[in-house]
């Protein structure tokens, strides 16, 4: 689908700046590296994940909601989740089953693997799964990853905060991607239906500006 006539005719309605920075901010969004989380339900947790996985730009976070709802705070998110493609699942199954059929491979966070994030290759798209604030990932889904990752740690803690495991876990990654020679941006045709995604986000009533400019078409 063109929707480039749209964008354009959206385009008027923001200022240089607003538009100068979706231009740029789509440019760096990827869907090489997403996350999934299986049924993280407090707020706070769920909050931070979103902001961190926005700040450093994913576009997709995947939510397991078997048991929990995933509820995001928009006072801790910053207003993140509206940049962002929440997508729900009713069971870690299903939510496995979607990621793998998309090409991912499946990346489990335990603090009994033996490997860590530096050596996990780029050769393919990358689902990072995270499990419960207290129980962390149920064995089953365990079971179906295709590799297994820990966090070093220097302390006797013996784990992170799942908000502060998924921070860094995306950054180290994206930081890796973003160096190396990987296709990691989205397509054209992605990159063209998000811009205009989010230019109705930043026009106020952008659905009555939207129906006069196919009125006048």
């Amino acid at each position: 689908m063109n929707n480039k006539p749209l964008i354009t005719y959206l385009s008027q309605f923001v200022t240089p700046d607003r538009l100068a920075k979706i231009q740029a901010l789509v440019a760096l969004r990827t869907r090489y590296i997403t996350v999934a989380l299986e049924d993280v339900h407090q707020s706070h947790n769920a909050s931070a994940i979103v902001r961190s996985c926005e700040a450093f730009g994913l576009q997709d976070i995947h939510c397991v909601t078997s048991k929990n709802k995933f509820d995001v705070k928009n006072t801790v998110a910053s207003g993140a989740s509206k940049w962002l493609t929440l997508q729900e699942h009713k069971t870690s199954q299903d939510c496995i089953t979607t990621l793998k059929q998309a090409g991912y491979k499946i990346v489990a966070t335990s603090p009994h693997a033996t490997k860590t994030l530096e050596t996990t290759n780029l050769d393919q798209k990358i689902a990072l799964l995270f499990g419960t604030e207290q129980e962390g990932l149920t064995q089953q889904t365990i079971d179906q990853a295709d590799e297994l990752i820990k966090i070093p740690m220097s302390g006797f803690t013996e784990s992170f905060n799942v908000s502060v495991s998924v921070a860094l876990c995306v950054y180290s990654l994206s930081t890796r991607l973003r160096a190396s020679d990987v296709a990691w941006q989205l397509n054209q045709q992605e990159q063209e239906n998000l811009f205009l995604e989010w230019l109705r986000k930043s026009i106020e009533r952008s659905d009555l500006l939207e129906k006069r400019f196919l009125e006048i078409k």
